[in-house]
């Protein structure tokens, strides 16, 4: 009887909405505000980051091997120690040079391949360890000369759903931009339907941003949006869109089909500020959960699914970063509108 009370109370997560063809939209060109997406970026440029930078997924730095970045044009190393912890330092050897990225982990410790020279995370003849974190799903290394901040014992962590409830997959790209240019895209939902009509259906803007009035947490866009599953199959969600440090911007469902669900896209420089020609990894880790009795399965299938999480994120970034290089080109040669 209990079992078919629950198959009488379930409900699809799927809607069938036709939505308008691409060209009968209402144009989003008028509330898509010049000045009102700059001066959000500008607040989110403002807040604190202390000089923490997003590496790369957790589960990229494995035991046994190491793991190299460059990030903000300085060469970083991260590797593990024989109990797991993270460890990070400069990605040259003390010695000579030697690219440490391409050295071995034994037990723990990092073995220089060109002359065999050990380091074990701690300071060692002018080799200074940096400050990391690991947060679960995403590494952090901070670094001071780059950031040129105050710095912070810890990075500025997004709330997340709770560990071990979801379902993450961490998506990685580069782009000839810099930050701001990734930030601003993200800081635009009006060109979700125009730009993705293949992800997105009947996106509405339903409040934005207040000026950081009321606080940061009130500094968001608050979103209506249909995600197109397959056809004319959507699911029907509320969202928002905020910026809680400079190089970072949190999209969370608030309302409908996986509630608490998030994207993270954090946007790492990798050359250095005064770069000719600058590079920026976009790094957008994707946390699903849902409170469907079924979402069991899906925690089980995780490693079938996150190849298919990560292909989602990468068809939105093949344009977006696009979106974000045409930006910086026009920036950088003085013809950005607005």
């Amino acid at each position: 009887m209990s079992e078919r009370a629950d198959r009488a109370r379930w409900t699809s997560p799927l809607r069938r909405r036709r939505g308008p063809a691409w060209a009968e939209q209402t144009p989003t060109w008028r509330a898509a505000r010049p000045a009102l997406i700059a001066d959000t970026l500008k607040r989110a440029s403002a807040r604190p980051s202390g000089n923490w930078f997003v590496v790369g997924a957790s589960r990229a730095v494995r035991p046994g091997r190491p793991y190299g970045r460059t990030v903000g044009g300085v060469e970083v190393v991260l590797w593990r120690s024989e109990a797991g912890d993270l460890r990070a330092g400069p990605g040259a050897c003390p010695h000579l040079g030697a690219p440490l990225r391409d050295s071995r982990v034994v037990c723990g410790t990092l073995v220089c391949h060109w002359h065999g020279l050990a380091l074990d995370g701690a300071a060692f003849a002018g080799w200074q360890p940096y400050p990391v974190h690991d947060d679960g799903v995403l590494v952090w290394v901070r670094l001071d000369a780059v950031g040129g901040e105050e710095p912070s014992e810890r990075p500025v962590v997004p709330a997340r759903p709770a560990p071990g409830s979801g379902v993450d997959a961490v998506f990685t790209a580069v782009g000839r931009c810099e930050p701001q240019d990734v930030v601003a895209n993200r800081l635009d939902p009006w060109h979700g339907s125009w730009f993705h009509p293949y992800s997105f259906v009947d996106l509405t803007v339903v409040r934005e941003p207040q000026g950081g009035e009321g606080g940061d947490e009130d500094d968001a866009f608050v979103v209506d949006v249909s995600f197109r599953v397959a056809g004319r199959l959507v699911v029907p969600v509320r969202a928002e869109f905020t910026a809680p440090e400079p190089r970072t911007v949190v999209m969370r469902i608030t309302d409908g089909e996986g509630a608490t669900s998030v994207v993270e896209t954090h946007a790492t420089p990798l050359t250095a500020a005064d770069a000719d020609r600058p590079r920026t990894a976009v790094i957008e880790a994707v946390v699903a959960a849902s409170d469907r009795r079924g979402f069991a399965l899906a925690r089980a299938a995780a490693p079938v699914l996150r190849p298919l999480m990560r292909g989602t994120a990468g068809r939105l970034w093949r344009d977006d970063l696009a979106y974000a290089e045409r930006r910086w080109e026009l920036r950088s040669t003085g013809r950005f509108p607005g």
